[in-house]
């Protein structure tokens, strides 16, 4: 038995199905951690093939390679070095698992399945993974750690059963995905575990985007007093070192460790942003971005997160002006390029609009000009954006935003072409408090410049796409502050008209905005993805059917 034990948290950035440099991140801080005296290096959930694996488990041979790479790798901590706590699927009497694995003395010396398989929100664990047994307590130097994976923190009969059979550490291997007000619900439910079994406990979270998730790290532990005793900081790959020590009363106790503050809440949005486009792009190797910059809050704003995401030479503008671009357009939409210091390119949309107006002036004969003339504008921007694209590589960017894309304020083809939309999910008013957030605060780690990136006159003046004379947005829509709290109940809440009503809404305007939800659900099942920051996000969360003839009770 041991009196004095060193953890290291190693909070990694891995790509999901690329074995060999997922192991390759953990053979690199594993060397950091030895250097820094660690007894032991827990990573996060499945960190060998990156989380979520989705359907890459079922097939045997990605399984196969999974298992031999670990196998392999398992033979390097027989240099007496840290021993090692990785996730990864792993099979077992034929069924697949979600596992924890110590790899220590050159094997694979324990193994521990996952108990509670989410399914809900964005997991579908149950799909490709069976549930393991409830687990006992690993031998890691001499300390019986108790290893539940993720979920299995967020019940009580996992964290009970290693209490009971007598764990005297917890250690949480997680693949937790960033939303608003996320961490602090990780840390109360850490807290009641803690209080009901009456040890410390550890927990170790993926850092990265993948697809439409971002994982923000943030790593904790908690001593057995339920005291913060650690905290790495969010967005960003990290290794955090622990010195533990049983006491007199034979509960382990942490020496002072590193402590980062969380991020406030418009940090935390803009940091998930640019941590989700930076991995899209980097970890599917584009070159860059190439984006619309209309003069318009969206588009400045997407083009921020990219320069601060990618650097400045990575991101390119195009303004397309048409007959109704003013003057104060172009000119905002130079002034964002210009304090961005990210080139700029003028293309009008002029001639394709001519061009269409020939092409189908047989077949609209009769008929006066109405919306369509206005989305062959919009799509005459996405085909000369996606030729752009097509030309020197760089991906599309698209800049809508989450109240346009669920009211169907936007065209399909047009401006929701792309292959990432970095502000599917973030609201119009959350929109401008970011660019102000963003305005006052240069963010650790962003590649763009320090002051102002937002002109400021595109943060006062009338949002509007600019598809016909003197058109804003509210002639359309409701003032996006009431717009967004009605669909804040309706998307995220599931709230019903007359709940919507209580709360001071016009039941007309309610009404409204809940017809164009649902009429646009087609729409957002063909949109791009985007960085998942509410509760809810489109398509992958909110799975509505298109042929829907349920309507909301009034």
């Amino acid at each position: 038995m041991t009196d004095r034990l060193s953890i290291a948290l190693a909070q990694i950035n891995p790509t999901v199905g690329n074995i060999t440099a997922n192991i390759d991140r953990i053979r690199n801080a594993r060397a950091e951690a030895a250097a820094r005296g660690a007894d032991l290096m827990v990573c996060p959930e499945l960190v060998v093939t990156g989380y979520p694996p989705e359907d890459l488990v079922l097939k045997p041979f990605f399984l196969d390679v999974v298992e031999t790479a670990v196998r392999e790798f398992a033979a390097e901590t027989a240099d007496g070095g840290p021993a090692l706590l990785v996730g990864a699927p792993w099979r077992d009497g034929g069924k697949c698992h979600n596992a924890a694995l110590l790899l220590d003395g050159g094997t694979v010396a324990a193994i521990r399945f996952k108990v509670d398989l989410p399914n809900y929100g964005v997991f579908d664990e149950k799909r490709v993974f069976v549930p393991g047994p409830l687990p006992g307590p690993i031998n890691v130097r001499g300390v019986r750690l108790g290893v539940p994976i993720c979920e299995d923190m967020w019940s009580t009969d996992v964290i009970e059963t290693l209490a009971e059979s007598g764990a005297e550490i917890l250690v949480v291997p997680n693949g937790s995905p960033f939303e608003l007000g996320k961490h602090d619900q990780r840390v109360q439910l850490a807290v009641q575990r803690v209080t009901e079994s009456g040890l410390p406990l550890l927990y170790v979270n993926q850092v990265g985007g993948q697809d439409e998730l971002v994982f923000d790290g943030a790593s904790f532990a908690l001593g057995a007093d339920c005291r913060l005793v650690a905290q790495a900081p969010a967005f960003a790959e990290h290794l955090l070192i622990t010195r533990w020590e049983r006491g007199a009363d034979d509960v382990w106790h942490c020496a002072d460790a590193e402590r980062i503050a969380p991020a406030e809440e418009l940090e935390a949005i803009y940091g998930a942003l640019v941590l989700g486009l930076r991995d899209y792009v980097n970890k599917n190797r584009f070159p860059g971005v190439i984006l619309g910059l209309s003069g318009g809050i969206d588009s400045a704003l997407a083009a921020a997160i990219a320069v601060d995401a990618l650097g400045a030479d990575r991101v390119h503008g195009v303004m397309m002006p048409s007959p109704y671009t003013s003057q104060e357009s172009l000119d905002d939409a130079a002034e964002s390029a210009e304090l961005l210091g990210c080139k700029l390119d003028t293309v009008p949309i002029v001639p394709a609009m001519e061009a269409f107006e020939r092409m189908l002036l047989p077949a609209f004969a009769g008929r006066d000009p109405d919306i369509t003339e206005e989305n062959i504008q919009s799509r005459s921007r996405g085909i000369t954006l996606m030729a752009l694209s097509n030309k020197f590589g760089a991906m599309v960017l698209s800049t809508g935003n989450k109240s346009e894309m669920s009211v169907g304020y936007a065209t399909l083809y047009g401006d929701m072409c792309g292959g990432y939309a970095v502000l599917k999910d973030v609201y119009k008013t959350t929109v401008y408090a970011i660019s102000r957030w963003r305005n006052a605060h240069l963010p650790e780690g962003a590649l763009g410049p320090a002051g102002r990136v937002v002109p400021e006159r595109v943060l006062v003046k009338a949002p509007t796409a600019e598809l016909k004379p003197n058109q804003t947005d509210q002639d359309t829509l409701p003032p996006y502050d009431e717009l967004d709290d009605i669909l804040q109940c309706l998307v995220e809440k599931d709230l019903g008209v007359p709940e919507i009503v209580a709360r001071g809404h016009a039941p007309e305007v309610v009404n409204k905005v809940w017809r164009m939800l649902h009429l646009a659900e087609y729409k957002r099942r063909q949109a791009p993805p985007g960085p998942k920051i509410t509760r809810r996000l489109f398509n992958r969360e909110r799975r509505y059917p298109i042929t829907n003839g349920f309507g909301n009770i009034a």
